[in-house]
């Protein structure tokens, strides 16, 4: 069985509740497992370690996974336009992914939450493009074929799946949102059975 990556970092639920959505995505395909990832919190104390287990939700993402996976959904909350620095953190440490060429021709999308409507969604995504063409990931969006794309008043851009969480963050994810996660999680399960022949 193929086995996705999708690796997610969340600070208040909304993208990790994306990940799942997208995980179901994936999984409609037959042959294709989703593998459900998150990174560690960065801290601000340099010497600060965080356990090598989290207490709950999905386990932490090793090298290992990246490299073993047929495919990657990367998503992340949005900092000031950009990725979360966690999840840049452990992108940082993929040279060594990066100079094998392990991670050459596999395909990715990406995903985001933002607090506000004009809040940096299509910048944090573009930003997390950035590496994976660096590690040489084929990137993919979401198309226009999509209906809920030219309908939607909450999330969901062509370059990768969205969500607007909200100023307190407690907007529920959007039946429009949901369908665009699946939309985008199907779309990588069936590129990635393509590009595996």
């Amino acid at each position: 069985m193929a086995s996705i990556l999708v690796l997610y970092y969340s600070r208040y639920g909304a993208v990790k509740q994306m990940a799942q959505y997208i995980a179901r995505g994936i999984e409609s395909v037959p042959g294709m497992e989703a593998k459900i990832r998150t990174v560690p919190p960065v801290s601000t104390t340099t010497e600060a370690t965080d356990k090598s287990v989290p207490d709950h939700g999905a386990p932490y993402v090793t090298l290992d996974d990246l490299k073993n996976c047929d495919g990657l959904a990367l998503g992340s909350p949005t900092r000031f336009g950009n990725m979360a620095a966690p999840l840049k953190y452990f992108i940082d440490q993929t040279t060594s992914l990066w100079l094998s060429g392990n991670l050459v021709n596999k395909p990715a999308v990406v995903f985001s939450s933002t607090s506000s409507m004009h809040g940096g969604q299509e910048t944090t995504l573009l930003s997390m493009m950035l590496p994976l063409f660096h590690l040489g990931f084929v990137l993919l969006g979401l198309p226009y074929t999509e209906p809920d794309l030219t309908t939607t008043q909450s999330g969901g851009t062509p370059y990768g799946a969205s969500h607007l969480a909200g100023a307190q963050g407690k907007n529920p994810i959007t039946d429009e949102e949901q369908r665009l996660c699946m939309a985008l999680g199907k779309r990588l399960a069936e590129v990635a059975i393509k590009l595996n022949r």
